[in-house]
């Protein structure tokens, strides 16, 4: 019966792979069509990658505007040189837009795989209904409306995330050094993917810790020790056994023996900050690292939005409802703590406020810029954001969530720009790791994923527009 349940689901996971292939190659078709030339940030990664194509991988030919590692613009010519020896093919041909462009739909072919992989490891395997909920989980994240739109452009996402996720999968097999080399290769096509190289070390902290913890309540309950009663007492007790735990050599130098390869990656990072006088090369007066701390918050809605078939329900309220009354104290400061963030620490990038192509830009000026008082009613929307998020990984350990989110925090809060990309690995990492959903709720959210899919192709396809003064044709996208 196993057996024939893995060869099942086999075939769904093929079955799935090849219908979204095949609508990725029909879509791709489409985008081939409608634009011939460069658009929005491919005007600077397509032009570097036919020069890297060229043969032509000198400073001098370097654009100063583009801001990440040559990451992606290697690994393009190491996929489609190969293709002009093998086929023939003139460099005219190998090195155009499409085929440079297709190198991301490869790209999102592994990412499918990894996901499915992951969610394998990731998820306990102890249900006959949980194969369908891991294909349907799969197909979902594959086609996360704001990732499956970049597998057509000439963009770093999809790259960024296949590294990323197989670094996290080989890091819960426990093969450390691999999942380091690959974080770097994250690191090449994205900066700030070295925080997702930390959380897989901080992935095997967590479970050290997590066992540690396991031994120490054995202990307690042994002993039974008067309790330590108050609102934080169990933050005093981790507290407590943290700082007991990291007084042992025996415990610090089997840390280090296990993360090592991610500390030596750290390493390099430093080195390459300190030598490059900091994190963003290039273009870097349109990337200034500031403390915006409302990134968080506008995660929190992201996620909430993306996620709502598990996050949103009317028992999800009324327990957020029931918990706020209960410790009214507590959440009043929350609340006054968002409220101070907000009013202090919100920033407006200059690009969010001038380019109208991204839906970031009429989110701002409908929702944010047409009343000030909104950001701050918003608050509560937060609050509840995030506690439903932190709900639904209540079955996590609260070493790993205190890992993810330090990790969260750190990925989004430096970042003055909004932009819904930026949130695309955190929200995957998120969405792999709460428990399988059940499959209604799974398939409401495939729909919605493929109505919201649907809707932005065909905008970004036939609802053009042209700015005053300006001949060139111009798109909505994310």
């Amino acid at each position: 019966m196993g057996a024939g349940m893995a060869q099942l689901e086999g075939y769904y996971f093929s079955a799935a792979l090849s219908c979204t292939f095949l609508v990725s190659c029909l879509l791709f078709s489409a985008f081939s069509r409608a634009l011939r030339e460069p658009y929005m940030d491919e005007i600077f990664h397509l032009p570097q990658a036919q020069r890297y194509c060229e043969g032509h991988f000198s400073l001098s030919q370097w654009d100063p505007m583009i801001t990440t590692l040559p990451g992606l613009y290697l690994l393009s010519v190491g996929v489609v040189k190969p293709a002009s020896w093998i086929f023939g093919w003139s460099e005219h041909v190998v090195c155009s837009i499409g085929m440079l462009r297709f190198v991301n739909l490869l790209f999102s072919v592994g990412n499918f795989y990894l996901l499915y992989l992951l969610l394998r490891k990731v998820q306990p395997r102890h249900k006959a209904s949980s194969c369908i909920q891991r294909i349907l989980s799969t197909l979902t994240l594959a086609i996360f409306p704001t990732l499956y739109f970049f597998n057509f452009l000439y963009y770093t996402e999809a790259g960024s995330m296949f590294f990323t996720l197989f670094a996290y999968l080989m890091c819960l097999y426990g093969n450390h050094k691999t999942s380091a080399l690959l974080g770097f290769c994250g690191f090449m096509f994205r900066q700030t993917n070295i925080i997702w190289a930390i959380f897989c070390a901080g992935n095997v902290i967590a479970q050290k810790l997590t066992e540690a913890w396991k031994t120490e309540l054995q202990k307690k309950k042994e002993e039974r020790p008067t309790p330590i009663k108050g609102p934080f007492s169990e933050f005093r007790r981790i507290l407590q056994f943290l700082l007991a735990y990291s007084m042992s050599f025996k415990n610090l130098s089997m840390l280090l023996l296990l993360t090592w390869p991610y500390i030596l990656l750290m390493f390099l990072f430093c080195a390459f900050v300190a030598v490059n006088g900091g994190i963003v090369i290039g273009d870097r007066s349109s990337h200034e690292a500031c403390l915006h701390f409302p990134q968080l918050f506008y995660f929190f809605s992201f996620t909430l939005f993306f996620s709502f078939p598990h996050l949103l329900s009317l028992n999800k309220i009324r327990a957020f409802l029931c918990l706020v009354w209960k410790r009214r104290i507590q959440f009043f400061v929350i609340t006054l703590v968002s409220i101070f963030l907000v009013w202090k620490f919100t920033y407006a990038h200059k690009y969010l406020l001038a380019d109208n192509r991204h839906y970031t830009f009429y989110v701002w000026k409908r929702v944010f810029q047409r009343y000030e008082i909104v950001k701050y009613l918003l608050v509560p929307v937060y609050i509840f954001a995030g506690w439903s998020i932190a709900d639904s990984l209540k079955s996590k350990s609260i070493f790993w969530n205190l890992m993810f989110f330090i990790c969260l925090f750190t990925v989004t809060v430096p970042q003055k720009l909004l932009e819904f990309r930026y949130f695309i690995l955190p929200y995957v990492i998120y969405r792999l790791n709460i428990p399988l959903p059940p499959t209604s709720r799974l398939v409401c959210e495939l729909g919605c994923y493929a109505i919201v899919n649907f809707l932005t192709f065909y905008i970004f396809l036939n609802k053009t527009f042209q700015w005053p003064n300006s001949q060139d044709i111009q798109r909505f996208m994310w």
